[in-house]
């Protein structure tokens, strides 16, 4: 009887030891159920914009990922927490989940989800702008993805990586990590990465200046996106195709796409904001906390009705209940505070985004309105200037030649006033560059002091000119902006000057490393200006008075321009003036000493055009404009020289094919092809013929377009005749032989 008293024991044991391991199973099941459960939620919460309850679901997996010890969900719930806190502005925190995740995933040897992991620690870094960071990330990301010979995942990096050296302005290796995001993302169907990689071609390819391509590639992005709804990618390509089309000086249709961009960014925002508000927080907080107060009721009530010892937990839990309450009506009541705070900041940075995107909007326009408008005046310009000089020339009757000297005169400060608005946009927009060469500055300072001797002496005014013994005289520096600088600050000093003096000095402050601190002085004893009005005087349009601007003329925009380049060459300006005593300007800029010698430009200055031989040269004129074909065709004739014309670029791509010209003069906006196109069709079967840009679009935004098309100069109408002449003469010496100049 013992013995199966015995056997029944052992049987006991063996079965509770079973159905407790088989339940231990069941429970494990359970949890990883409720695993899969909340990733997939948080999932489908991101993708709707249910950011904090993603959040929340993610923490919950991580918690069944700890119970369960399951190390790598753990490693990948890290990351995607990483991904939501960096969405909702929690930086710090991403970073943190970032370095716990990769952490887990290093002691596991998980070195696929180590590569995500940098992959998404690397655009963190991207979107804080480190971008160096950034880089070494994605690397690494890159090298675990080929080691695990996991290829699909390698476009995305590439996208990633390329965006990062598009933001750096290397577009030659963005280029290259781009093309190898296309073909990767086409190989597996990645529609998102595709149409990405496509629209970041088209930003590469427009800063390379090849706008056809640029556009082609932007425009088949744009299709994948809209056949996906992929809004950012639709948005981005918007804004990439305003610029092309910018550049393409099509203003109508970048005009057309800014604004789309512009509407789908204001809709997107909306979306951002009401998703990431801080009243969806409190909302999500509170919901969260009365869905605890509730189980943890059901639980007392539960628990009240098993046994009598379960009245003091009731109690006790009741108590605890009433406690959460108060600190969650607590809570509430900070976060009201918080949130009105919040409210505050989240409007003035809403202002602020609405502000900035305002102003960028502003300024695009202002630089389509500036180069639309100053085309259009300097075509009629041209005609004035041309015909006025022209009609000087032939004999006027005396009492006209005031009037035509009247008109000439116009028309020359309404081109220097347009080239001036111009200049101040460009400096206002960052698109002055600066341009290096070795030069001499005791020499240039010479030079510019001898070309406004003539003014001065009109005025009755001694130049005195000091150079410091101890500074030296070689330079490296953009010369042509520190000319510019001293002509305004000379030509003021002069023209409000009368039976006076003028003062320029050029002297030492330090020296460090090669690079002298340079400090030059313009002063004079003329009018002088009054304390109210030095404050002001390095704004646009600002002149002492409206009585002086009458006197004394000019557009007022001369010491804002010197301002400007004074700052591109990282140096300062300073004015001390007494009114009735005459002013001092003064200005600092650093300069790179250099031991090499000066490289003298050699022209053919000693010759006429009219000394050549043009019996047999011919040039083409290709001019829509009447009046201009009428005006180049007069001053071409006046030279000796004779020009066919011809109205549009396709024409003029015929006639080069069938007669022989030594100078194509070439308009750019023109009917049909242009100028540009012109060219370069030209240009794949005649590479020797001299082709020289006759435009009156701003030169320096599109150089490197007329560089590509094949021109060998460029000249800006309206032009002064000794420019045209010089540039024609160094053209047409170049086709003949030494005898017969």
């Amino acid at each position: 009887m013992s013995q199966i008293k015995y056997y029944i024991v052992i049987f006991l044991v063996c079965f509770s030891t079973q159905l407790s391991s088989q339940n231990a199973v069941d429970d494990a099941d359970i949890l990883e159920l409720r695993l899969e459960n909340h990733i997939t939620q948080a999932s489908f919460d991101s993708e709707r914009g249910n950011y904090y309850s993603a959040k929340d679901n993610l923490e919950k997996a991580l918690e069944i990922s700890v119970k369960l010890g399951d190390k790598k969900s753990e490693g990948i719930i890290h990351t995607k927490i990483a991904r939501l806190q960096f969405t909702v502005d929690e930086p710090e925190n991403a970073l943190l989940s970032l370095s716990k995740s990769a952490e887990i995933q290093r002691s596991i040897d998980d070195y696929a989800n180590l590569a995500t992991t940098y992959n998404v620690w690397g655009i963190i870094n991207y979107n804080l702008k480190d971008y160096t960071t950034a880089l070494g990330y994605f690397n690494s990301a890159k090298t675990k993805f080929e080691e695990e010979d996991m290829e699909e995942y390698i476009s995305e990096v590439c996208l990633n990586e390329a965006k990062v050296y598009i933001k750096l302005e290397d577009y030659k290796t963005a280029k290259s990590l781009l093309e190898k995001s296309i073909i990767l993302s086409k190989k597996y169907k990645q529609n998102s990465i595709l149409s990405s990689a496509l629209i970041n071609s088209g930003k590469v390819l427009q800063e390379l200046g090849n706008n056809n391509l640029a556009l082609s590639m932007t425009k088949e992005g744009l299709d994948i996106a809209k056949d996906n709804n992929i809004v950012e990618s639709i948005n981005e390509s918007y804004l990439t195709l305003s610029d092309i089309y910018q550049k393409s000086s099509n203003y109508k249709l970048a005009n057309e796409f800014l604004k789309k961009h512009i509407r789908l960014s204001d809709s997107i925002l909306d979306i951002k904001r009401e998703n990431l508000s801080p009243e969806k927080r409190a909302q999500f907080i509170n919901e969260y906390k009365d869905a605890e107060n509730q189980q943890l009721k059901a639980q007392v009530k539960e628990k009240d009705q098993e046994s009598n010892l379960t009245k003091i937990t009731t109690i006790l839990s009741i108590a605890l209940i009433t406690i959460l309450s108060l600190l969650t009506l607590s809570l509430y009541k900070n976060n009201n505070i918080r949130l009105k705070t919040n409210n505050m900041l989240h409007k003035k940075n809403d202002e602020l985004v609405i502000a900035k995107e305002k102003a960028e909007l502003a300024s695009k326009t202002k630089a389509n309105f500036l180069s639309t408008v100053t085309h259009e005046l300097r075509t009629p310009l041209y005609a004035v200037t041309g015909l006025t000089n022209m009609l000087l020339d032939e004999n006027p009757k005396p009492d006209q030649i005031p009037h035509l000297k009247s008109l000439k005169f116009s028309g020359d400060y309404l081109l220097t006033f347009i080239n001036d608005i111009l200049q101040i946009n460009k400096i206002e927009a960052n698109k002055v560059e600066l341009d290096p060469e070795v030069f001499n500055l005791k020499s240039k300072v010479e030079n510019v002091i001898s070309a406004l001797n003539n003014s001065a002496l009109d005025n009755n005014i001694q130049m005195h000119y000091e150079y410091d013994k101890d500074l030296p005289t070689t330079f490296e520096a953009d010369q042509l902006k520190i000319s510019q600088i001293l002509i305004n600050l000379i030509g003021n000093s002069i023209k409000f000057t009368k039976d006076g003096d003028i003062w320029v000095r050029v002297n030492k402050i330090n020296e460090k490393n090669g690079v002298f601190n340079v400090r030059f002085e313009i002063e004079d004893n003329g009018i002088g200006i009054t304390k109210e009005k030095q404050e002001n005087m390095f704004e646009s349009f600002s002149q002492g008075s409206i009585q002086i601007n009458r006197k004394y003329g000019g557009t007022g925009l001369g010491l804002s321009i010197v301002k400007g380049l004074i700052e591109i060459l990282k140096g300062k300006i300073y004015l001390k003036s007494e009114l009735g005593k005459g002013s001092t300007f003064f200005f600092e800029i650093p300069l790179a000493y250099t031991e090499e010698t000066v490289k003298v430009k050699k022209e053919n200055f000693s010759k006429n055009i009219n000394e050549l031989d043009l019996s047999n040269i011919k040039i083409l004129v290709v001019e829509d404009n009447k009046i201009n074909q009428m005006i180049t065709k007069k001053i071409l004739n006046k030279m000796n020289l004779y020009c066919d014309v011809v109205d549009n670029g396709e024409e003029a791509v015929e006639k080069v094919k069938e007669e022989s010209y030594n100078v194509v003069l070439m308009d750019i906006h023109m009917p049909g092809i242009s100028g540009l196109e012109a060219t370069k069709i030209i240009r794949t079967f005649d590479k020797e013929l001299t082709i020289f840009a006759l435009t009156a679009v701003t030169l320096e935004d599109k150089m490197h377009e007329f560089d590509e098309a094949g021109f060998d100069d460029i000249i800006s109408k309206p032009f002064k005749q000794e420019d045209f002449e010089r540039k024609l003469f160094n053209a047409l010496v170049q086709n003949q032989s030494p005898t017969a100049i």
